[in-house]
């Protein structure tokens, strides 16, 4: 696993093919209080790019920004939903097209209510994926090597677990559903935003 940590924006005409996964890490988990942390950019072959936002940043960042609405590129993320309103609310960009693992392992999975990442890795791949810097300092100026490592492997499985949720989803006839669901993503997350993010508006 190569691992590149940059401050503010990605390099200027980094390629990173036709899909990346993607995942960020935050202050906590609402977008108008706790800040944009680390944005976390993983290529099919294992490549992983690190963006650290530190405090004060003004997340112009024109080159990630580039990446998130290139719509040639597919962006992969496990509950899209949190990642693209938190990018929305920060870098001002809708990010897409989208992919989202946890809304596809809930169309796809049924026989279970395990959608998490560690749960996908664990009886998909068979690999065990530690989660005990998921609530650490990402705020901090100096990321540790562990924070580091934890941020990569959160995104450095995400090709492999679309293409074993893509079969299945073929398989039981759901994958048109499941691509809807995900274009309706990025209006999921602006509703989060706007304040409607503990309403369902589809209830009676």
């Amino acid at each position: 696993m190569d691992i590149e940590l940059h401050l503010n924006d990605l390099p200027s005409g980094l390629q990173l093919g036709g899909s990346i996964a993607i995942d960020t890490e935050t202050m906590g988990l609402r977008p108008e209080r706790d800040r944009l942390c680390l944005v976390q950019l993983a290529t099919s072959s294992g490549e992983c790019h690190l963006v650290q936002f530190p405090l004060g940043s003004d997340f112009k960042a024109p080159n990630l920004k580039r990446v998130l609405t290139d719509k040639k590129i597919l962006k992969i993320f496990h509950f899209a939903r949190f990642d693209l309103a938190a990018l929305c609310y920060y870098l001002g960009v809708i990010a897409g097209p989208v992919y989202c693992t946890k809304i596809a392992s809930k169309l796809a999975r049924t026989y279970t209510d395990r959608h998490g990442l560690k749960d996908l890795c664990r009886e998909i791949l068979g690999l065990e994926i530690s989660k005990q810097e998921q609530s650490s300092d990402w705020g901090a100026e100096l990321l540790t090597p562990q924070q580091l490592a934890y941020a990569a492997s959160d995104v450095l499985h995400l090709h492999k677990l679309k293409a074993k949720l893509d079969a299945i989803l073929k398989r039981e006839g759901r994958h048109q559903l499941a691509k809807e669901c995900f274009d309706f993503l990025p209006h999921r997350a602006h509703l989060d935003i706007l304040g409607w993010s503990q309403d369902d508006i589809f209830h009676h």
